[in-house]
């Protein structure tokens, strides 16, 4: 499966293969599923695909990617990773059924947003083999995987949804190729990696879940307040409006595939500079990617200065005569979305960080105190103000995370150098 530079090289460009299908797939789909079905079955979409249905993937996927990948000692065997995805995912699949009987949501609308739930549980499912594929020091893998289910899921949606019209029917088709890709790529190719243990206890669930709840309620919860704006218009406004700001939420994919790019491929390096001491190499690559990310940040807030007013006017011509005026009052909420998603990509390396140094009750401690100012901020300025409150909003969110998450890294890379 290749060796020394040829190996790292397949390990960067099929990471950048499968983090540009998923993050494109994600950015556009509800932006075509409004196109091809209208702008109410479009927002309907888009709440279920982008929001509700990513929380039960997070509830599926439990935060342990960062744990497996990291778990370079082999504590837990990859059996008991997916023993433990397997209940999981069968709790995802419980929690967005009973949400959705008891949320009030009309019968086409539930249907939809239940199937998009399953569609993702099974993308969580698919991530304990991909996790296991980097683990084992095959990244190349984990980007292969990602690439061959986005296209077949999607590319099946799409055909279903454009040959019938029927969001529905579409929806089944997906959950459909999504299982057929777990079971044609990623279980018969993880069988021919040796050292991959397939064994499992149920014993080790306990402790797997022990030491991995901080990690899933953190993540749980970070979802819950990079998505709070949308909640917030789901419940004030309506799913007209859920559409129109997913198209303007649309480009923090790009910034968020654009930081995977660098953070990806580097955190089993910084992983082992941490466990090995060897801190200034550690801390010249974490600037590193941090100046990185903070460049790419800053173009990206310029170029929807000056680009969003035309960008979004085209996105109206594409979507059609009904979506005109729609979009291009919107763009002071773009721009304020593109800043936000700068903040939102340092976040996330530094919660990387603070996970290689096993601080889980710190990031914990973050995302509670900001779990209650979301759950205030984020329907306060979305009654007030519309979609602008929702885009200022997130954008104050992301601020005061990333505030936590860098304060909190560099402090602990401190304490550690002095343990």
């Amino acid at each position: 499966m290749g060796t020394g530079k040829n190996k790292e090289r397949q390990n960067i460009l099929w990471n950048m293969s499968g983090s540009f299908c998923y993050a494109f797939a994600s950015m556009v789909l509800s932006f075509l599923v409004m196109r091809i079905v209208g702008k109410e079955q479009g927002g309907i979409f888009a709440f279920g695909y982008s929001t509700f249905g990513q929380q039960m993937f997070i509830l599926a996927y439990f935060g342990i990617r960062p744990f497996q990948v990291t778990d370079g000692a082999r504590e837990y065997r990859f059996g008991d990773y997916l023993l433990h995805r397997r209940l999981t995912c069968a709790l995802a699949l419980a929690a967005g059924a009973g949400y959705l009987f008891f949320c009030g949501y009309g019968r086409q609308k539930a249907t939809v947003i239940f199937l998009l739930v399953c569609y993702k549980v099974i993308d969580g499912f698919a991530d304990v083999y991909e996790s296991e594929f980097q683990r084992a020091g095959h990244l190349h893998l984990t980007g292969k995987s990602n690439t061959f289910r986005t296209v077949l899921s999607v590319g099946a949606f799409l055909a279903a949804l454009v040959l019938g019209g029927d969001l529905p029917g579409a929806c089944v088709v997906a959950v459909a190729a999504q299982l057929a890709g777990v079971a044609v790529f990623d279980v018969p190719l993880l069988k021919r990696l040796p050292a991959v243990d397939w064994r499992r206890s149920p014993k080790r669930l306990a402790p797997l879940t022990g030491a991995a709840w901080l990690l899933f309620v953190s993540v749980f919860l970070d979802f819950y307040i990079f998505s709070a704006a949308k909640y917030a218009i789901d419940a004030y406004m309506d799913d007209v409006a859920s559409g129109y700001f997913n198209v303007v939420f649309m480009p923090t994919s790009v910034i968020n595939l654009a930081a995977g790019f660098v953070i990806r491929p580097v955190l089993t390096y910084l992983t082992d500079d941490w466990n090995q001491k060897n801190y200034a190499h550690f801390v010249r690559m974490l600037g590193m990617i941090s100046g990185l990310i903070a460049a790419l940040s800053f173009l990206a807030v310029v170029l929807a200065w000056l680009l969003g007013r035309p960008v979004l006017g085209i996105m109206e011509r594409i979507l059609g005569t009904a979506y005109e005026g729609s979009l291009v009052p919107c763009h002071g909420a773009f721009v304020l979305v593109v800043l936000g998603g700068g903040f939102y990509a340092v976040l996330n390396l530094y919660y990387y960080v603070l996970v290689i140094m096993r601080r889980q009750r710190v990031i914990f401690a973050i995302y509670a105190v900001l779990t209650v100012v979301a759950a205030t901020l984020a329907p306060a300025l979305v009654k007030s103000s519309g979609l602008n409150g929702a885009a200022w909003a997130y954008l104050w969110l992301m601020v005061a995370m990333a505030a936590g998450f860098v304060a909190g890294g560099w402090h602990y890379y401190q304490v550690g150098k002095q343990e």
